[in-house]
């Protein structure tokens, strides 16, 4: 089983979101229908901007962790790293 930590935006530079899950395309299925989290139906952070894909959820969670203790500029910086122009990587899935 393959476990993703991902980062949602509303738009570039916009609010973000930060989660862990083990079925991303679900996940994501479950945040555009406004049953994922509240923060994000409320926010409208819906577009994927960043995924790390671990093997193991221990991995994964500390991550996750990780990145939420982390300064926006820091995110922002990780996200433009390898999706400067925060594409939608949702397509990418399919």
């Amino acid at each position: 089983m393959e476990y993703a930590v991902y980062i949602l935006a509303s738009k570039r530079h916009g609010t973000l979101y930060i989660g862990v899950t083990n079925d991303l395309s679900r996940r994501l299925s479950e945040h555009s229908l406004g049953k994922g989290s509240k923060f994000v139906r409320d926010y409208k952070v819906n577009r994927l901007v960043h995924v790390e894909l671990f093997d193991d959820p221990e991995s994964a969670i500390t991550r996750e962790k990780q990145l939420k203790k982390w300064n926006r500029d820091w995110e922002i910086n990780l996200i433009e790293r390898e999706n400067p122009d925060w594409q939608d990587r949702t397509p990418d899935l399919t």
